[in-house]
């Protein structure tokens, strides 16, 4: 607790700071008062510091008692709309690393914490991710409150609930959980709380380190939904999910996530539903295509060539034999140099980035068929294969996992392998939960009313007249489908 000895107070924070210099206590009088302002460096708005503190408190004239100038600080002189008392060494600390500057006053065994942050902060631009032809252009930045009020500007309803955690021992980052009350199973929401009051880490950086906790220990697929657009978001909650908002990290969270969401993009909604249902189409084909096509071409030339025409053979086998390497080596080295490609062009600076592309994608390839180590319908193969794994963005990193699964297995089982492996993934998939929801719904279990908006969308006036419900609160409130 704070003591009224505004003297010791200081020296608590000094002890507390381990004499660290960003720590910033001024000294001054405030109507014949001993009072002393707590900051740190960088992290205050110095206009909004003179201005809405320095210059109401320091102009009082007159003698005033502590008690006094302390009912003045919290009713007669709002110095911002962001006020609020601490009473701890802890609180003042917390306060004042947030942006916020904290009057002590001698005499008074309490704080008062004025917003006035005033850190630099990324404006609101064009998500990176996830972009779309039409609709907002706004993503979430690093900054909470300011991602909280993209939010809020997109549901203008006390149906929405913010509320905010500090969690991690060391960074004690703010956390925020939203969700729309009136539409949310209240057990839903009991379990996503108690999963981040109990979270473990002493540092949260970013909405990834709070992930994994949010979800179940599969090794592949992730039950937790992460998106860089807060009109995503809000439609998240709209349907009776819960999300979740890290400061520091412009990606927020919700929760439940289903398998069928990685292949419905915003703009799909705003298309004409026939152009949506083809759409649909070509992103589930190309997932089948990115993991499957490269084993199974590797299927056929090793155990099934008989299931190949006639002319196609003859120029396959023509190609092959003139590569020192098997089929699967061969497939195994295009998909290998293809990761370590990707993996490049993505950590490289953007204008680097373009000419790896270039080198990797035209100078290589054309090289390694030229000079026979691979043949030319293999590395079609591998490329036809990557560039649809591209059009389902959220799965990009397990179809590569997949994919080089289906490889080895069709490289060394044949049809066989593929079917095996095929099955082993449908299992998991089919068998993974998230808080009492299957992570194949609508498809297993069935729901008509949800499958109007899964492989085909209905259009707006038939979705208008009942809103979806799976994810909703029931009367029974209970979370099953």
């Amino acid at each position: 607790m704070l003591d009224t000895r505004l003297e010791h107070n200081c020296i608590d924070l000094l002890a507390a700071m381990r004499g660290s210099s960003d720590l910033l206590l001024k000294r001054a009088k405030a109507g014949g008062v001993d009072v002393c302002f707590v900051t740190f460096g960088g992290q205050t708005d110095a206009n909004k510091l003179a201005n809405l503190v320095f210059r109401p408190l320091l102009s009082i004239t007159g003698e005033v008692t502590p008690e006094r100038l302390a009912e003045m600080i919290g009713s007669e002189l709002p110095a911002a709309c962001e006020e609020k008392t601490v009473d701890t060494v802890e609180s003042v600390l917390g306060a004042a690393m947030s942006g916020e500057c904290v009057i002590l006053i001698d005499g008074i065994g309490k704080g008062f914490a004025i917003g006035v942050q005033g850190f630099e902060t990324r404006s609101v631009t064009q998500p990176e991710t996830h972009r779309n032809i039409r609709g907002s252009r706004e993503g979430f930045v690093e900054t909470l409150t300011t991602n909280i009020s993209l939010v809020r500007r997109r549901v203008k309803s006390p149906d929405l609930v913010i509320r905010t955690m500090k969690l991690g021992k060391t960074s004690v980052t703010d956390v925020c959980l939203c969700c729309i009350d009136s539409m949310t199973d209240k057990k839903l929401l009991a379990a996503v709380t108690e999963r981040l009051r109990e979270l473990p880490l002493s540092l949260i950086l970013e909405s990834g380190y709070v992930q994994p906790f949010l979800e179940a220990k599969n090794p592949l697929f992730s039950e937790a939904g992460a998106t860089e657009r807060p009109d995503v978001f809000v439609s998240k909650l709209y349907e009776g999910r819960i999300g979740v908002i890290v400061d520091g990290s412009p990606f927020a969270l919700y929760v439940p996530k289903l398998f069928s969401e990685n292949f419905i993009t915003l703009d799909d909604y705003l298309d004409k539903p026939l152009f949506t249902l083809f759409i649909r189409l070509v992103r589930y084909m190309a997932f089948l295509i990115a993991i499957l096509l490269p084993g199974f071409y590797v299927a056929l030339a090793n155990f099934h060539p008989e299931l190949i025409p006639d002319a196609l053979l003859r120029n396959l086998a023509a190609s092959e034999a003139l590569t020192p390497y098997s089929v699967l080596t061969e497939c195994m080295i295009l998909d290998v140099f293809y990761e370590i490609m990707r993996e490049a062009g993505l950590r490289l600076p953007s204008n680097v980035g373009h000419a790896v592309s270039i080198v990797g994608g035209i100078v290589i390839g054309d090289i390694v068929v030229s000079a026979g180590l691979v043949g030319a319908p293999m590395l079609l193969t591998v490329a036809i294969a990557s560039i649809s794994g591209y059009i389902v963005s959220d799965l990009s990193n397990q179809i590569s996992v997949m994919r080089f699964a289906f490889i080895v297995m069709g490289g060394l089982f044949g049809l066989f392998g593929l079917t095996v492996t095929g099955f082993i993934f449908c299992v998991c998939v089919c068998s993974l939960r998230s808080y009492g929801y299957p992570f194949t719904m609508p498809i297993s279990p069935f729901s008509r009313k949800a499958m109007r908006d899964t492989f085909a969308r209905a259009g707006w006036r038939e979705l208008s007249r009942s809103d979806p419900d799976i994810f909703r609160k029931t009367e029974e409130g209970n979370n099953e489908p």
